[in-house]
């Protein structure tokens, strides 16, 4: 088995986080009305980095842990976005649903795996 190479695996995180904020921009636009991509794409990268911080601190205690990670993510999301904490999450979900749907078609028509930066769970 050959290890990917440098570039392959930044055109995947490039192509991953692109996906992921597309989610976002989605969530965001139904939710609070905002549909700025290239916020999407900085939140994306903030929450994917916040995410991987709080997973590695406090993600391995059972149960409190992984809610204290999305809890963060969707700080981040809270952060930069209009709106409380029921919009940061209803966002979260909305891109979450998104990016899923997005997945699955490109899955199907053999184009990327299952997988996206800046949306948890997928």
């Amino acid at each position: 088995m050959a290890l990917a190479s440098p570039i392959a695996s930044a055109v995947v995180f490039v192509v991953s986080l692109l996906i992921g904020a597309l989610g976002i921009y989605a969530g965001a636009r139904v939710i609070v009305g905002r549909g700025d991509y290239d916020h999407a794409i900085v939140t994306a990268l903030i929450g994917a980095i916040v995410w991987a911080v709080v997973g590695f601190l406090v993600g391995w205690i059972p149960l409190l842990g992984p809610l204290l990670v999305l809890a963060a993510y969707i700080g981040v999301i809270n952060w930069r976005y209009p709106g409380d904490w029921t919009a940061a999450a209803m966002i979260g979900l909305v891109a979450w649903v998104t990016v899923l749907i997005a997945l699955y078609v490109l899955a199907v028509l053999g184009i990327t795996g299952f997988g996206a930066v800046g949306v948890p769970g997928v």
